[in-house]
């Protein structure tokens, strides 16, 4: 705090005609002297000349006995005035001075007031809202020595009188500008993020209340590949992602022993695919960015879990691909994090309703229970907790006897066998999923306590059971990224362990961790795009273009988030997400690749390789350079060879065409029905230059694979007039390798 003196100093340095803005130290030191005033008297040639405040008070930033005070007052002792306007009108008058101060105006019971949107010289949005939570929170904090701080969102938005805006305020708290402002590193927060449970935490000074303390994440994060592995066909390039998404979910050790191991290599693709850590998806000319990222599908029927029909359809956003893979990601913690199991010792799973998600008190009662740490369930509102009522039948009886719901009442009925789900199955140590609608989830939390009876005004969801909520997205992501089906409308009932995905619910479960060993790497993420160049690339990315460089991801230091068109979200990209992209060369009826893709992306060449081919061939004990006498080694160099002085280098043809070749009869069928037909292909069907590559010349003497007549010249046409010897071309009956051979 400031003195009196220091505070006229600030007055007469004042400059009326530039309306500056006040320190948050004379605002506290005009307070102070309020206090004074209020107490004894002094400065009453001031104050006195205001008389009793009516409109407009300014809420202090510091833990005082009466935090609010009359706005023109204090503006009026800092500028050493006795008149002045109180309102908004004009920048210089008090409550607009303060609120471009980053205070908050409120009315006489400490309620905020809105200010009016059509005044131009007032800040808002983002700008007011870092200043708000700099004065209310980042500043109190350092003045009493704390290491950090956090922030919630929604309690932020509540102080300030901001209705719905946790998306606005959770970006502007996560945002380097507020970092800088604030001198603080980037916070950690808690997911999902925006929602308005979202709390922001930052590190302040140490002990000594100098040195800005150093943030560590509470896992490292992986630097992010962008790879796209390019070449002729044949080359192996989508076998080559198989073995780069592993390597890149294990770790190069890990991965290293299965390498050379097709079989152990797939299986353990195969396991980390159905973990939901590896995803495939190959582009083509019509995939747009709505399949990709998030776009609007129509849904019919009815998703509520009350089971009301609807007719017709609706439009619905639903994520793409690479929107619910990078949200798996957002989960991925190490091995060595992760606490929460789920074991076959008698821990149950189960999906369970808390609200209707078309409700219009749906959002509120899901924060509710989010921040109270339970769970509800409406049903019948009778109290549950006598002992008798372990055994159903009474409940059944109760039921009967007191129930408002109209029907006859079986154990089967909902109000019994739910409750008596609800109150006797439901064990300590039990997972709950809740559900939004039929086709989302929403919150995963571990049962902590016994049934409890609290009954509520309006005579609902008085039933209650204690819960550690270990993740929560009010936003919701699919079932089946948990779970192999829909949910039904049942609001509880237990889910089969065999048809849940226990290692992607186990990630969410441990997602919010902040125990967490710093020296942990998060788990990788894998998405597989095959073809990448097939598709309008900036149509099917749109702003992920921007977002998939390495240091505009997530947790890095030019993080760069965007709201997204359909869904409105705020979506970034995490770093632990990798991205492997395959890209025929030899296919020139496509596009090239968008430039702006190109320079975001690592590009391995692939070529045909016969050290590969040998590889291969001796992993099935064969021998490459002679399978019942035939050096496919040579054939396929000789091949290319001709193939490269013809064409160019990128039409060769790949050793994958020939690794699975047990016999001769096998290399034949290749040549016949894969190699000659791509020839062809690749000169137009000019055959002339297919038999010179396969060494046939003019498909006369000695022939190995092509042979050719010359065609007569028809009636009516002279020799001159069709330009040279036509021939007629046609694939041998039985090849014949002798320049081939071992």
């Amino acid at each position: 705090m400031i003195d009196v003196q220091g505070a006229l100093w600030i007055v007469h340095n004042y400059k009326e005609e530039n309306a500056a803005t006040f320190s948050r130290e004379a605002i506290e030191a005009a307070f102070d002297a309020y206090d004074s005033y209020r107490q004894s008297g002094e400065h009453s040639a001031i104050f006195d000349a205001f008389g009793e405040p009516r409109d407009y008070w300014v809420r202090s930033t510091r833990e005082r006995p009466n935090r609010v005070y009359p706005s023109k007052p204090i503006v009026g002792f800092l500028r050493g005035k006795t008149q002045l306007n109180g309102g908004w009108g004009q920048k210089a008058d008090a409550a607009a001075q303060l609120h471009n101060a980053g205070y908050i105006i409120v009315d006489g019971d400490d309620m905020p007031v809105t200010p009016p949107e059509r005044y131009q010289h007032l800040i808002g949005d983002a700008d007011r809202i870092r200043l708000c939570a700099l004065n209310y929170y980042i500043e109190p904090a350092r003045e009493n020595g704390a290491a950090e701080v956090s922030i919630r969102a929604g309690t932020l938005g509540r102080e300030m009188g901001l209705d719905n805006a946790h998306p606005a305020i959770c970006s502007a708290l996560g945002g380097a500008k507020f970092q800088e402002s604030a001198r603080v590193p980037a916070p950690t927060h808690t997911q999902p993020n925006p929602s308005s449970s979202t709390v922001f935490t930052y590190q302040l000074a140490s002990a000594e209340g100098r040195q800005p303390m150093t943030f560590e994440p509470m896992t490292a994060m992986p630097a992010a590949t962008n790879l796209i592995l390019y070449g002729p066909p044949g080359t192996g390039k989508t076998y080559a992602t198989a073995w780069e998404a592993v390597r890149l979910c294990l770790g190069d050790a890990a991965a290293e022993p299965v390498r050379d191991d097709r079989d152990a290599l797939m299986a353990e693709y195969r396991r980390l695919a159905g973990e939901g850590r590896i995803e495939f998806v190959t582009f083509h000319q019509s995939m747009a960015y709505e399949d990709f990222v998030e776009g609007r599908q129509p849904m019919t029927g009815s998703d509520d879990d009350e089971g009301a029909s609807s007719a017709g359809f609706r439009l619905e956003t639903v994520p793409g691909i690479f929107r619910r893979i990078a949200k798996r990601a957002e989960t991925g913690l190490g091995k060595t994090a992760i606490s929460n199991r789920i074991t076959s010792d008698g821990r149950q799973i189960y999906k369970m309703s808390v609200g209707f998600s078309r409700d219009a008190g749906d959002q509120e009662l899901f924060e509710e229970v989010i921040e109270g740490g339970y769970t509800l369930l409406s049903w019948e509102d009778i109290d549950w907790s006598d002992p008798k009522y372990e055994d159903a039948e009474e409940i059944l009886k109760t039921c009967q006897e007191k129930g408002k719901i109209e029907g006859p009442v079986t154990l089967q009925s909902g109000q019994v066998s739910i409750t008596d789900t609800f109150r006797n199955r439901l064990k300590p140590g039990d997972i709950i999923v809740v559900s939004k609608g039929n086709r989302l989830i929403r919150a995963i939390g571990e049962v902590t306590g016994p049934y409890e009876y609290h009954p509520r005004p309006e005579g609902n969801y008085g039933h209650r059971r204690a819960v550690r909520w270990l993740w929560h997205d009010a936003a919701g992501v699919p079932v089946t990224e948990v779970y192999d089906g829909n949910f039904t409308m049942r609001s509880l009932y237990g889910l089969r362990k065999e048809r849940l995905n226990i290692p992607a619910l186990e990630r969410y479960m441990n997602s919010a961790i902040k125990e967490a060993d710093a020296d942990a790497e998060r788990e990788a993420f894998v998405l597989i795009i095959d073809e990448i160049n097939r598709a309008n690339i900036s149509k099917v990315f749109g702003e992920l273009i921007t977002l998939l460089e390495p240091d505009k991801r997530l947790g890095q230091p030019n993080a760069i988030k965007v709201h997204l068109p359909y869904s409105g979200d705020e979506f970034g990209v995490p770093a632990n997400l990798h991205i492997i992209g395959t890209m025929n060369t030899a296919d020139r009826s496509i596009a090239l690749l968008d430039t702006a893709l190109r320079r975001r992306f690592t590009f391995r060449e692939l070529m045909p390789d016969v050290s590969e081919l040998r590889r291969a061939l001796a992993a099935r004990q064969l021998d490459a350079e002679n399978l019942d006498g035939i050096d496919l080694c040579k054939l396929l160099h000789t091949l290319n060879e001709r193939i490269e002085y013809l064409f160019d280098r990128e039409h060769q043809i790949g050793h994958a065409y020939f690794t699975g070749c047990s016999s001769r009869a096998d290399v034949e069928d290749v040549m016949r029905h894969k190699i000659i037909p791509l020839l062809a292909e690749y000169f137009y069907e000019d055959w002339s230059k297919v038999a010179v590559v396969l060494g046939d010349g003019d498909g006369t003497n000695g022939a190995h694979f092509l042979e050719s007549m010359s065609l007569p010249t028809p009636s009516g046409f002279a020799d001159d007039e069709l330009g040279g010897d036509k021939r007629r071309w046609s694939v041998k009956a039985s090849f014949d390798f002798s320049d081939f051979a071992a």
